[in-house]
């Protein structure tokens, strides 16, 4: 089991073992709440033994900190394309029809140790984590954390809508224009801005259209409830537009680049993919289709 050591330097005052731990372990327990589910679940030792949070600090003390051994994953073989990886993070193409996480054995969370070294950072995660989500049927590129510093910085990005992301979508109907959507979502603020990139004849919907996509908020469904409600859906959105959904063709959506900061350099960076190659084996067979029969 991997374990994080420090030894207790000189200390200005006396002091307990979790106030010691926010200040100078941050970067393995990065709130309060950690430190004492750390404590709840005996992962903290202190000169080898059992520590309580009450304890009290002398200089040259030992602080342990085991990880949680139910961190220990079913390691999912799916070969996933790296776009980038060093010792504090790594970007991922995410290929649609597999969940992010959750309580099932084929997620991308658990095929990142099949893809991904293990940080040799200090304050590396015990496992690769993401720090952001993309619904199941979306493709795309997806940020992955190595370290605890890299996963609170990145996130912290996300919260702050420092991250920039250009998502494509295949929707129903004529979209010729570019604008904003700021309907909220479940009562929260809900932002996207779009623009229409190419429209095409359609004998099953009229119009097709893709479209260039930038979520401003990072709403579950974002996309896909906005281009909904305001009659342009998404194709193979069964959820919030069931009818003459393309069996076997997937979800029409693709987060194809996304513009963050390096969480610990600070440099930017930015990753971009192609959207899927069935975008315009879908434009092309509409037309197709349409001029057939007109």
């Amino acid at each position: 089991m991997k374990t994080h050591l420090l030894t207790v330097s000189r200390l200005p005052e006396r002091i307990r073992i979790l106030d010691y731990m926010l200040v100078h372990l941050s970067s393995v327990l990065p709130s309060r709440s950690a430190v004492k589910k750390a404590f709840k679940k005996e992962l903290i030792l202190l000169n080898a033994e059992l520590a309580k949070t009450g304890d009290w600090l002398s200089e040259g003390d030992l602080i342990e900190i085991k990880d949680d051994p139910k961190d220990k994953i079913n390691v999912f073989p799916l070969d996933l394309e790296i776009l980038f990886e060093d010792e504090f993070m790594a970007v991922i193409h995410k290929p649609a029809g597999f969940s992010v996480s959750g309580n099932y054995y084929k997620t991308i969370q658990n095929a990142l140790p099949y893809n991904l070294s293990i940080s040799n950072e200090e304050d590396a995660l015990a496992i690769p984590r993401p720090v952001h989500r993309l619904d199941k049927l979306t493709s795309g590129v997806l940020l992955i954390a190595k370290t605890r510093r890299a996963q609170i910085a990145l996130g912290r990005q996300f919260e702050e809508q420092e991250v920039f992301k250009t998502y494509f979508a295949i929707v129903k109907g004529k979209l010729h224009t570019e604008g904003l959507i700021d309907s909220s979502i479940e009562n929260q603020e809900a932002l996207t801005f779009y623009k229409s990139i190419r429209v095409e004849r359609s004998l099953s919907y009229g119009h097709v259209s893709l479209v260039q996509l930038h979520p401003k908020t990072g709403r579950t469904h974002q996309l896909r409830i906005h281009l909904a409600e305001n009659g342009h859906p998404i194709i193979g959105d069964y959820v919030h537009d069931p009818q003459k959904v393309l069996k076997g063709k997937g979800l029409f959506l693709s987060a194809c680049k996304l513009e963050f900061k390096h969480p610990i350099s600070l440099r930017n960076m930015s990753f971009e993919i192609s959207p899927p190659s069935k975008y315009d084996s879908l434009l092309e067979r509409e037309l197709r289709r349409w001029k057939k029969f007109n």
